[in-house]
């Protein structure tokens, strides 16, 4: 049989600090829960602080009591962005794991604080610069990785760079939301290329959930429906704590290698234990990464590995 990677196959973590954003619910809050159990000092990064407490609370009542914190974090802000760093760096002066997980899925057309369009804005925009902001922490740290999560909907995705937040029109929630993705990954590869060109040890990788029960839909039903919409999601999707897995290899296995992709196995990469993974071959555009690099510096003023 072929060995399957599990929870079980997280190594210890004693001594390291991981920052999971958006760790308050769905497979950011699984990754957390593992992680912390394997000993690293988990770092949730979330704008509710009321589902970022009750998160807390819920995973210290069967974990040993201060290997997790909460530091509020709203990507769609480029000073709570700025905040959420200043408050860590005040904390820790290592950085071992940066899971950007945290996103918004086929919203209404709407605008970020700081103007972008909000998937682009809060899924690609608020990471990068997030990364950026820390990257002198993550490249002091031996072993240090980053990773980003993505999705299935990148195959859909398409970049225009002459109108990156569709002010000319031409809006959807999917399209916006499979850019966002594909973003993800043109950043993920192209930040590994930079790293391994500035010699650094840090690696870069992806990883996608499949198709799994979270909170992500919930907006698409009235809020009095939204508990049918859970309870259907479980019967017919893969858990989140699955859907954690591909992210939580990536961020943790001593074999994964930088610029890897992992998603789960099974039938369309939809369910199933996480393994390395293919992503279509616009995510892969040299032109496209670089581009999408300089247009991400310029619009959230945040510069790095130049």
């Amino acid at each position: 049989m072929t060995h399957r990677w599990t929870a079980d196959s997280i190594p210890d973590l004693t001594g390291k600090v991981v920052v999971i954003t958006g760790g308050n619910s769905g497979i950011g809050f699984e990754a957390a829960r593992e992680l912390a159990r394997k000993g690293a000092k988990v770092v949730l990064a979330s704008r509710n602080p009321e589902k970022a407490e009750k998160a807390l609370a819920e995973m210290e009542a069967e974990i040993l009591a201060g290997k997790l914190a909460y530091i509020p974090l709203d990507l769609a802000s480029l000073d709570s962005i700025k905040y959420f760093v200043e408050h860590f760096r005040a904390r820790y002066d290592r950085l071992d794991v940066l899971l950007n997980n945290a996103g918004i899925m086929m919203v209404p057309e709407a605008k970020t604080e700081d103007g972008f369009e909000r998937q682009l804005g809060t899924n690609h925009l608020g990471h990068f610069a997030l990364t950026g902001l820390l990257i002198d922490l993550l490249l002091i740290t031996t072993g240090a990785r980053i990773v980003n999560i993505s999705s299935n909907a990148h195959n859909a995705g398409e970049m225009d760079f002459s109108d990156i937040f569709y002010s000319k029109g031409g809006y959807t929630p999917m399209g916006a939301y499979s850019r966002s993705k594909l973003a993800n990954l043109l950043f993920t590869y192209e930040l590994q290329r930079r790293l391994e060109t500035h010699g650094a040890e840090t690696l870069a990788l992806a990883a996608h959930p499949g198709i799994s029960a979270t909170s992500l839909a919930e907006h698409f039903v009235p809020e009095s429906f939204s508990w049918l919409v859970r309870g259907a999601m479980k019967l017919v999707f893969q858990s989140a704590a699955m859907g954690a897995l591909p992210g939580i290899r990536a961020a943790v296995d001593p074999n994964a290698r930088g610029g890897e992709y992992y998603g789960p196995d099974g039938r369309g990469e939809r369910s199933g234990y996480p393994v390395v993974v293919s992503s279509n071959p616009a995510s892969h555009s040299l032109e496209d990464a670089r581009n999408l690099w300089e247009i991400s510096e310029k619009l959230t003023g945040v510069e790095y590995l130049s």
